[in-house]
């Protein structure tokens, strides 16, 4: 057995599954919480408040599981990336756990590219400058609270914290590491001329570790509390994206993944570069046969990012910081009704009726114009305009800016022509689905994996203690396929160019 832990934005979530990465029946413990916003844009949790969910969440897992907890070989765990916060020198929290949410640090965004060459920094490092990366919040904390900054000691996510507490080792995979704008992604290592032109210094963060280091050894009072783990193997936190692909069939670069949850992102699994720089500075694509070689990209394309699974997978791909954050506040600005009424109501409203275009950016944009200052905005409002056009127009907003991320993808992936589709804020509207199907012009499988994220946690897992070979010798179950419609296809196709124009006009002047 295999337990997961699930550190996400809205819950907290402990699982148990087999040898075959299949959830057990019932042994699920699930936490709910909500992130602290500020009027300035922050979005922060209190690091030890999320420590003693996590203790339930295993608590309450544990106590469902009964005498089958005993066959727990591993622990494993994925957390939302990025989110950092600093500790004295005993490794207590003395800042907030600021995330990717955060927004603070646009100014400093705007000062690492005056100072830094971008361009360089996105293909060491694989990410662009932007506030949910820790380069601009470590500038911005320097200018913000300059004598908070002085007294940490150390910096690190909640999963190294919470490793740090459990098992008294400070590790951190190159799955997390890659989400901070930090790791060097050819060497793996934190990457030193990036961190020279920051206020810390790279003694300050966690080791380095791949997702297969196995820790071992619970302290003496969490040993009494969970004997049943005394003897597992721990596997170092990764990010939570990395293994919604893995869980949701989505191994090599035949199939895109897509996410919807809080937020949402669109990612392929493909291998990742050689160790040694390109000798030609060119965009270059070299890709092998389907499912053997894989696909590797050389050059991360521009707009897109590129994290770490492991050190044998890279993951490129594209986030928006909106997705079914974006439908909730809708939902309850807009005073609609529950989500079962609406769903029928959105499906019988023709694709861009409306005629209204929006900029789904609640939080800044990420891919793939990382205009973090970007803010939402709703055009062509007129007295005929009702909640229900404004709700979807809105979700087609979102889908449009999934269908940018999509088409770069296909610039390292041409011969991918399916996506597979999961997170609870998409599953819960097929309507929604079908929109992204039309917009993107190919199938949207859905997932049937209920708990993809946490299947993904376990097939790590399973595969570094040598139970299964490959990542691939566990398929995913799929569930219902969504074709694309070729008329609304081309109707969107002309909507996206009309966001564009606002976009271009107000985010890009």
């Amino acid at each position: 057995m295999i337990l997961t832990l699930d550190i996400g934005t809205s819950s907290l979530r402990a699982m148990l599954f087999d040898a075959r990465a299949r959830a057990v029946a019932g042994v699920k413990a699930k936490i709910n919480y909500k992130m602290r916003t500020t009027p300035d844009g922050g979005v922060q949790v209190d690091a030890d408040k999320m420590f003693a969910r996590a203790c339930r969440a295993i608590d309450e897992a544990l106590e469902i599981a009964g005498a089958r907890a005993e066959q727990i070989a591993a622990v494993a765990s994925d957390s939302m990336v990025s989110n950092i916060f600093g500790v004295d020198a005993k490794g207590r929290p003395i800042t907030p756990v600021y995330t990717y949410a955060d927004t603070r640090s646009a100014r400093e965004v705007d000062e690492l590219r005056a100072r830094l060459d971008e361009q360089a920094v996105h293909q060491r490092v694989g990410t662009l400058f932007h506030t949910s990366y820790l380069p601009a919040r470590f500038l911005w904390l320097a200018r913000a609270d300059p004598e908070l900054l002085a007294q940490v000691r150390g910096w690190m996510s909640l999963g190294e914290y919470f490793y740090l507490r459990w098992l008294g080792q400070r590790a951190c995979s190159y799955s997390v590491a890659s989400w901070t704008g930090l790791l060097n992604r050819r060497e793996l290592e934190w990457d030193r001329e990036l961190i020279a032109a920051l206020p810390i210094s790279a003694d300050q963060l966690s080791p380095l570790v791949d997702v297969d280091t196995p820790l071992r050894g619970l302290q003496s009072k969490y040993a009494k509390r969970w004997p049943a783990l005394c003897n597992a193997v721990w596997f170092p936190t990764v990010g939570d994206g990395a293994v919604a692909n893995l869980g949701s069939g989505c191994v090599d670069a035949t199939r895109i993944a897509l996410t919807v949850g809080t937020s949402s992102a669109m990612r392929l699994t493909s291998l990742p570069p050689p160790p040694l720089p390109s000798p030609d500075l060119n965009f270059k694509i070299r890709r092998g046969e389907r499912g053997t070689e894989g696909v590797r990209s050389e050059v991360v394309p521009p707009g897109l990012w590129s994290y770490r699974i492991d050190r044998d997978h890279e993951l490129l791909g594209g986030a928006l910081s909106e997705g079914g954050n974006l439908y909730d506040w809708m939902k309850r600005v807009l005073r609609l009704g529950t989500s079962a009424k609406l769903e029928s109501q959105l499906a019988a409203r023709p694709p861009d009726a409306h005629g209204l275009t929006v900029l789904p950016f609640l939080a800044g944009e990420r891919a793939p114009g990382w205009a973090a200052d970007a803010r939402a905005a709703i055009l062509g409002l007129s007295l005929n305009t009702s909640a229900g056009d404004i709700l979807r127009a809105g979700m087609e907003g979102v889908a449009y800016r999934l269908g940018l991320i999509f088409e770069l993808l296909r610039t390292v992936a041409p011969d991918a022509r399916q996506v597979v589709a999961s997170g609870g804020a998409l599953m819960e509207s097929p309507t929604w689905v079908q929109m992204i199907a039309d917009v993107l012009g190919v199938p949207v499988i859905a997932s049937a994996e209920p708990e993809a994220t946490s299947r993904g946690v376990a097939l790590l897992a399973l595969k570094a203690l040598g139970i299964i070979g490959s990542l691939s010798d566990l398929p995913a179950e799929l569930g219902a396929v969504y074709e694309p419609d070729p008329a609304r296809h081309e109707i969107y196709i002309e909507a996206i160019k009309r966001q564009q124009k606002w976009y271009n006009l107000m985010v890009r002047k």
